[in-house]
């Protein structure tokens, strides 16, 4: 069933704006968004072998460090998000399969506004990093799926891109 509805962003006047969250609730706000990154064969044997060091240093550490960063700026990047006090933010990464490294990061606090663009912004900017730390192996490593895994708090609660509570 397709919900028909209008975009927050855009006033009656036709004009961008910010959307007006003073009203809202502050409720407890989560947001899990996830990416991957696919490296050549070779290049994730290398890497695996290296315990994910590159010659630029600790891959993952340094993806973590960037991904936190960018949570925190996600308002300096796309013009109408709230500057928000996060409260919490984690990163998981892993290997999922002999090429594939998952990139997976949560971000909460308690706020009238939720998190998704920070944790979609978090997981792409680390795997932005990881490419940059390792593009001297190779230039053909991908950066795929980058999704929004589970958002909760707020008016809805989303899993796997799907509305499963309003």
């Amino acid at each position: 069933m397709t919900r028909k509805t209008k975009l927050s962003h855009v006033g009656n006047d036709g004009r961008p704006r910010m959307v007006d969250v003073g009203v809202k609730p502050a409720t407890r706000r989560e947001a899990v968004a996830e990416v991957r990154v696919r490296f050549p064969a070779a290049v994730a044997k290398q890497l695996r072998a290296q315990d994910l060091r590159s010659a630029k240093g600790p891959v993952v550490d340094t993806a973590i460090i960037a991904g936190t960063m960018a949570v925190k700026r996600t308002h300096e990047l796309i013009p109408f998000c709230h500057p928000l006090p996060i409260e919490h933010c984690r990163f998981e990464i892993e290997f999922a399969g002999k090429t594939e490294l998952r990139i997976r990061c949560t971000v909460a606090l308690t706020h009238k506004t939720g998190v998704e663009m920070e944790a979609l912004t978090g997981a792409s900017i680390a795997a932005l990093t990881v490419v940059d730390m390792c593009k001297a192996l190779s230039h053909e490593i991908v950066i795929d799926d980058l999704h929004l895994v589970e958002k909760s708090g707020g008016k809805r609660r989303v899993r796997d891109g799907k509305v499963v509570d309003a």
